[in-house]
C-alpha cells in the first residue's frame, strides 16, 4: 500500500469532516461513524466537556501530554504505550473507571487516528464514545509543522503545557 503524500490523507475522519480551515461551530451535531458513536468538532467537544456532559480522555502518551501540552482536566488514560507503542493493557479498566456508567467520553489524540481505535474499543466496552477530530495538533501543514492546520491548540480551546 503506497504512503499518503501528506499525512492529512492518513486520517479519513479527518477529510471526512468538513471542518477544513472554517472554524469549527460548538453546536454542530456530532458526524455519523462506523462502529462508534460520531465524531465531533473540537468546539462541540470542549463545549460538552465543560458543561459537564462527557468525560474528556486523552489517549496520547505520557510523553506527549508532558511534552505537547495536555487539556486542564481531562483524563490520562493511554491507547498505547511509549516507547514501542504497545497497545496499553490497562487501557479496559482504565476507561471504565474514568466513564461512569451511562456517560459519554470524547477520546482526544494527537491527530485523531488513535482516539477512532479507541473509540472503537469504548464502543465495544459499551460506553457511548466520540472521537475528536483533528486531535490536539491537527494535521501537518504542507511544511509538515502540527498546529497551523486544525486541532484542539490551533482552535484556540483551553491547554496548558508543563
Amino acid at each position: 500500500m503506497p504512503r499518503p503524500k501528506r499525512m492529512d490523507e492518513a486520517v479519513p475522519a479527518n477529510l471526512q469532516s468538513g471542518l477544513g480551515h472554517a472554524a469549527a461551530v460548538a453546536d454542530a451535531a456530532p458526524r455519523p461513524a462506523s462502529g462508534y458513536a460520531g465524531d465531533v468538532s473540537p468546539a462541540l467537544a470542549a463545549q460538552w466537556f465543560a458543561d459537564g456532559r462527557a468525560v474528556l480522555v486523552d489517549v496520547r502518551t505520557d510523553a506527549e501530554r508532558e511534552w505537547v501540552g495536555f487539556v486542564p482536566g481531562a483524563v490520562p488514560v493511554a491507547w498505547k504505550q511509549w516507547p514501542g507503542m504497545a497497545l496499553n493493557p490497562d487501557f479496559d479498566s482504565a476507561l471504565r473507571a474514568a466513564v461512569p456508567a451511562g456517560g459519554k467520553v470524547l477520546l482526544l489524540c494527537r491527530s485523531g487516528v488513535r482516539s477512532v481505535a479507541a473509540a472503537k474499543r469504548a464502543a465495544e466496552l459499551g460506553i457511548e464514545a466520540y472521537n475528536i477530530l483533528e486531535g490536539f495538533e491537527g494535521d501537518p501543514d504542507a511544511d509538515a509543522h502540527r498546529n497551523r492546520k486544525g486541532g484542539w491548540r490551533h482552535r484556540g480551546l483551553p491547554w496548558r503545557q508543563n
